[in-house]
């Protein structure tokens, strides 16, 4: 019997921060049942949780490591890096039955890992896409089946999103059937939190920059391009929580690696302009602080040009 208390073991997948973020309202529920919570991820993930739970333990659980083509459809970048998305959710699966014995893992939420499930304990996924856009619409019902393969082997599937009317993901949780263990749990978002911060300069613009490189410093460079002689103040959030948070100045940008939550939520609210990727998690931020935001989706990125036109559409 291992001398570890049980532990629920909470795992995102690293691409861009919004699967770590989303996780941050589950991880302080279960702390508030006084569970014991145990973190695992890598990159950008890991190092942002580190930053947002240093009290809880946090290990390096290699993930998929996603990298975008720097032009045109992420469609043939993604197709090429199957093989290595397939083995690496082996490598997870096998990690996860090393765990549960040295660490008394009795429950694992999953935000999107592939491999994270284990018949002998309670398995979670987390998902807002049960359906995957891709440019070619006669793939999708077959990217569907298969993630509903995928989707089956968890106890249950947990959706960020509300039913019906209202919703923030349109087709991609509501197009096709709910899988039999799927059900919507409401918005998940790190917001709000009930600590003030004094915000030490007012801007006009906020840019939130994320997501897998290039495309990551290619945005980054582009909104540096268009903001740093313009007559109006802007803070640039470049999304690297493991630099430090010593802010830099290019002519009239400030740039920040990273906001902790507080921070980041005080600066939401009180600038007037914000520009972020059409991410999902996002969108659940933004939705949960009652504001609004231009949407700029990652080039060739499927999910985000959908979630940018649904949106700019409502």
């Amino acid at each position: 019997m291992p001398d570890q208390p049980p532990t629920v073991l909470v795992a995102p997948l690293n691409w861009g921060l919004g699967h770590a973020t989303r996780c941050v309202p589950i991880i302080r529920d279960l702390l508030s049942q006084e569970q014991r919570v145990m973190i695992a991820a890598d990159g950008d993930a890991l190092s942002w949780l580190q930053t947002e739970f240093p009290d809880l333990r946090c290990i390096r659980l290699q993930g998929i490591c996603i990298r975008y083509s720097a032009s045109g459809s992420q469609a043939i970048s993604m197709l090429l890096q199957i093989p290595s998305m397939l083995i690496n959710s082996f490598r997870e699966h096998q990690a996860l039955k090393r765990l549960i014995r040295q660490e008394n893992i009795v429950t694992v939420i999953s935000d999107n890992r592939f491999g994270l499930w284990n018949k002998h304990i309670k398995s979670i996924y987390i998902t807002h896409q049960l359906m995957i856009k891709t440019p070619y619409r006669w793939m999708e019902p077959l990217l569907w089946r298969l993630h509903r393969c995928v989707i089956n082997r968890y106890d249950e599937c947990w959706i960020p999103d509300i039913k019906g009317t209202g919703n923030l993901s349109g087709d991609l949780s509501h197009k096709y059937p709910l899988p039999g263990n799927g059900r919507f749990i409401g918005w998940l978002s790190r917001f709000p939190v009930n600590e003030v911060v004094t915000i030490s300069k007012h801007y006009h613009t906020l840019c939130l920059v994320s997501g897998p490189e290039p495309q990551r410093t290619l945005f980054e460079q582009q909104l540096i391009d268009q903001f740093q002689h313009s007559n109006q103040s802007t803070l640039l959030v470049r999304g690297k929580p493991d630099e430090s948070r010593e802010v830099n100045t290019i002519g009239n940008i400030d740039l920040a690696a990273h906001l902790t939550t507080t921070e980041m939520q005080a600066y939401i609210l009180d600038t007037p302009i914000i520009i972020c990727r059409s991410g999902y998690s996002s969108l659940m931020d933004l939705k949960t602080l009652g504001k609004e935001a231009m949407l700029t989706p990652t080039p060739g990125q499927t999910e985000q040009e959908y979630l940018a036109t649904l949106h700019n559409r409502r």
